[in-house]
């Protein structure tokens, strides 16, 4: 291909401007180290877009400005879209489709800007779309690995990564009591049907996260389209001594809240019973449209009105729950049950949460699961293990039985103020060493997709786990994640969301149990399904 001298640079941004402004010194240092990456190819790289001083970074910070900005890029350019920060597809997805030279998704390698979670969430977002890439990332920008690759991205216009890992579930000996049970759960939910609510679509331009109906109808799956206007009216009306008893029952199970006098920077009580309120609207609106998952978006628009959802969501994936009475039945709603919660409105992770409630339902294995952020990983500095260790860290909540003790080893701290406004508590925890199923559903050329594999959660001392919580979010849950032959790079060239969805089961075979069944019902709904890695560290999965 013709090498033009210049490679384009954009760099895609939040909605939220206080974050574009806190976030911009580790997107301009990392743009200084690609640009010299370049250059010492023999190449220049140039800023497409300008940095705005007045408005203190250099991010495309919408869909208009990414559209305008698309109208003067020569769509044949070799163009780099760097990422050190969460950003918003939807700001240049538009022009990304259209463009028609060689396209570079690049991230930093670090857990305090979460550059990884962006570029995933950007490549899945393409790879919905259909649109050609290639993907990179790297600590320093000037490790081999990086700059070999980068040099083929210039020479040809693509870099492949290598999946020996990921084998079709055809070459997979799937036995034959799962295959028939995982049939059995698919004819069950085409027969049944399910509802999932959506609280508004398309949480924080996500849109790798939306499936369209007419892929969600085969399954037996439909939507409920709701509104966060209606949950915000509904909480306002929930009375204070049902927000109150929420309240209790929560220090009742040995949750402690960090409270502080300044709502602007600390958590409230008030803060928590709002939520606490939201938590009954959430479930009596469930309830009231026959829901049997609901996703909350929050992020834009109810963040204006209320505090963070992340409380709710939480306890909604929790069989372990403040009971909530039903207005039309006076019945205590999905008593001893979770009510499947997706969140960031995150549809495929709702899909793929429904699934793991009936599989897990149906082989007796624990049934709460939640997705996480893929969110960085790094290698044990303790010396407890010699794996390579992910960090998996929702941005709020996870359902607390992932916990040791459950809600007595959960903290209710507030979110940062840099994107949470109102705050409002997380469920922040360690979760428990365990086996564990991981997964993800996506969509590609039309069609719904599935990656499922196997994992473990480990113990890692307090002080490194304390490490990695000062090098991502510290007031956010965390997983200590070591996945199955699976290498750091196979799983960022592969993986196609920025969410990950995990579930623990009993024991390893257990697990396995689960990770065939869900695999054959999701075949037997027509999904294409890939495993993943290896059963455990030595056990690959039986070929055919």
């Amino acid at each position: 291909m013709a090498r033009p001298p210049e490679i384009l640079l954009v760099a895609s941004g939040d909605l939220r401007e206080s974050a574009n402004r806190v976030c911009w010194p580790a997107q301009h240092q990392m743009e200084q180290a690609i640009a010299a990456a370049v250059a010492r190819q023999g190449r220049r790289l140039v800023r497409a877009h300008p940095i705005d001083a007045a408005r203190g970074h250099g991010f495309i910070a919408s869909q208009r400005e990414g559209i305008d900005l698309f109208k003067s890029i020569n769509p044949g350019t070799p163009l780099i879209v760097a990422e050190a920060v969460w950003q918003y597809s939807q700001h240049v997805l538009p022009g990304l489709i259209f463009h028609q030279g060689p396209i570079l998704t690049v991230a930093n390698w670090s857990g305090q800007w979460p550059g990884l979670v962006g570029m995933l969430n950007l490549n899945g977002s393409l790879k919905k779309a259909g649109v050609p890439f290639s993907t990179l990332w790297s600590e320093s920008f000037t490790d081999d690995w990086f700059n070999r690759n980068l040099s083929t991205w210039l020479r040809t216009g693509r870099v492949t990564h290598r999946a020996a890992h990921v084998a079709p579930i055809g070459r997979i000996a799937l036995p034959a009591k799962y295959g028939k049970l995982g049939d059995k759960l698919a004819a069950s939910l085409r027969s049944n049907k399910a509802i999932i609510g959506v609280f508004d679509e398309g949480c924080m331009g996500m849109y790798n996260a939306i499936i369209p109906d007419e892929l969600l109808a085969p399954l037996g799956v439909f939507k409920e389209r709701l509104s966060q206007s209606a949950l915000y009216a509904a909480s306002m009306q929930v009375p204070d001594a049902e927000a109150r008893a929420v309240y209790d029952w929560f220090v009742n199970k040995g949750m402690r809240f960090n409270f502080g006098p300044n709502p602007e920077t600390d958590l409230t009580e008030d803060q928590v019973l709002t939520q606490c309120r939201m938590y009954v609207a959430a479930l009596r609106i469930a309830d009231e449209f026959g829901c049997d998952a609901i996703g909350i978006q929050y992020q834009q628009g109810l963040k204006d009105c209320l505090p963070a959802s992340d409380l709710v969501e939480g306890a909604l994936n929790d069989s372990v729950r403040p009971p909530v009475r039903s207005l039309r039945t006076g019945k205590t709603i999905n008593e001893g049950r979770p009510l499947t919660h997706f969140n960031e409105v995150d549809e495929c992770a709702g899909l793929d949460g429904l699934m793991t409630n009936h599989v897990h339902s149906a082989l007796n294995q624990p049934v709460e699961n939640t997705l996480h952020d893929l969110r960085w990983g790094d290698r044990d500095q303790s010396g407890t293990t010699d794996d390579y260790v992910w960090v998996f860290e929702i941005s709020g909540a996870v359902p607390a039985s992932h916990f040791a003790r459950g809600w007595a080893d959960a903290t209710g701290e507030r979110q940062p103020p840099m994107y949470f406004r109102l705050g409002g508590s997380t469920i922040k925890g360690i979760s428990k060493p365990g086996e564990i199923v991981w997964s993800r559903i996506f969509v590609q050329n039309n069609r719904l997709h599935m990656d499922i594999g196997r994992a473990k959660a480990i113990e890692l001392p307090l002080a490194e786990t304390q490490r990695r919580w000062n090098s991502t979010t510290p007031q956010w849950p965390i997983m200590h994640a070591v996945l199955y032959g699976i290498t750091r790079d196979q799983m960022m060239g592969r993986h196609s969301a920025n969410h990950i969805q995990v579930a623990y089961a009993k024991s390893a075979s257990d697990a396995d149990a689960c990770a065939y069944t869900k695999a054959a019902m999701a075949q037997s709904l027509g999904i294409n399904v890939n495993f993943c890695g290896t059963r455990s560290a030595n056990k690959p999965w039986a070929t055919k």
